[in-house]
Formats: structure tokens, sequence, C-alpha cells
């Protein structure tokens, strides 16, 4: 009840035009169907974590969404809640990399890319849970344009079948979503990595 009720205050905002379009952060496939057992509009995307290592579908999260013509809008394409080590010395993206004379950040952001979903960024690997940071010198703004040449360039399929393959590093789709949802990144897990960072 509380979900939908939340929602249904999301859609009067969107009704008296103070927003133009609603969506979800971390919703699972439970939060989701709460939702729509009630909307009158539907979540326009579902903003949540995706990349390589998790499948194109992780948790069915993804093919439950779109096939209720919910976006997914990907967060962490090169891990979160900091940048994720195993990802990034990845020999699979290495070698990808390698070939198309590119880092292995932009392999990973292609390959969320080239899957259809929405992505967002960020300018450089300096982040963590709770931080970002644009040190000086133009790291951000040089970041951000070498993220943006991501559309420049296409993996092919032989690599796109290979990344889509790996099931290493596997995250939890939702993972700062409520307790109702499975797996969620609870208190312990978050007191676990602030001590480990």
């Amino acid at each position: 009840k509380v979900i939908q009720s939340q929602w249904a205050a999301l859609e009067r905002a969107l009704k008296a035009g103070q927003t133009r379009a609603i969506g979800v952060i971390n919703f699972c496939e439970f939060s989701l169907g709460a939702v729509l057992q009630t909307c009158k509009t539907k979540p326009a995307v579902n903003y949540c974590l995706h990349h390589v290592g998790m499948g194109t579908d992780p948790k069915g999260l993804r093919s439950f969404g779109e096939s209720r013509g919910i976006r997914t809008f990907a967060y962490g394409p090169l891990g979160e809640p900091g940048p994720n080590k195993e990802l990034l010395t990845s020999p699979v993206l290495a070698k990808i990399a390698s070939n198309h004379k590119v880092s292995p950040e932009r392999v990973a952001l292609r390959w969320i890319v080239q899957t259809g979903a929405a992505v967002s960024v960020r300018p450089t690997l300096d982040f963590g849970l709770g931080t970002s940071a644009c040190p000086a010198g133009g790291a951000c703004d040089k970041g951000l344009a070498e993220r943006a040449s991501t559309f420049a360039w296409e993996l092919t399929d032989p690599e796109m079948n290979e990344l889509s393959a790996l099931t290493s590093p596997y995250d939890n789709p939702t993972l700062f979503s409520s307790a109702g949802c499975p797996d969620a990144f609870g208190m312990k897990e978050m007191m676990k990595y602030l001590r480990s960072n």
C-alpha cells in the first residue's frame, strides 16, 4: 500500500504538470508489480544497476519491465557502489578494448548502450558510495568526452555475445532497493562496504 500511495502522489504531480515523466529507482519485480496493480500511468523507467557480468536480463527484471512498457535506465556500468576492479580488469574486456583501441570502460559502456538500455555515467573512476569527485585539471571534461565517444563505434555480434555470456562480476540489479526485494543491500552490507574502503 505504501508504494501504491507514493506512486499515486507522483501521478498527481504528473497530472498537475509539475514533471514531464515519472519513474522508479531500484524496483524489483515485486515492487513494480505493486505499482502496476493500481497505477493510471506506468513508470517511464526503472533506474537500476546493470553492467557486464550480469547478463542482458538480470533476474528477469529487464524483460519484466520492458514487456510492460517500462524502459531500463542502467546505472553502475563500471560497478557500484564504486568501480568494480574485477569488471575493469576483465581479460575479455581488455581483449575487446585492444581490438577497438579503446579503454575497457568504453567497452563496458558500449555493451550497455548496444543492449538498448539507457545509461548514466560518471565522468571518472574516482567515485564510491555517496562520493564522486572531479579533480582539478579537466579530468571530468576529458572523462565525459571519452564517455560520449562511446556512440562513435560498435561492438561486433560475436563480441556482444561474449560479453553477454559473462557471469562475473554479478550484482543485484536492485541493490539499493527496499527490504521487500530479494538480496537488498541492507545496513549490514553497507557497514561492511564502508569498513572495507
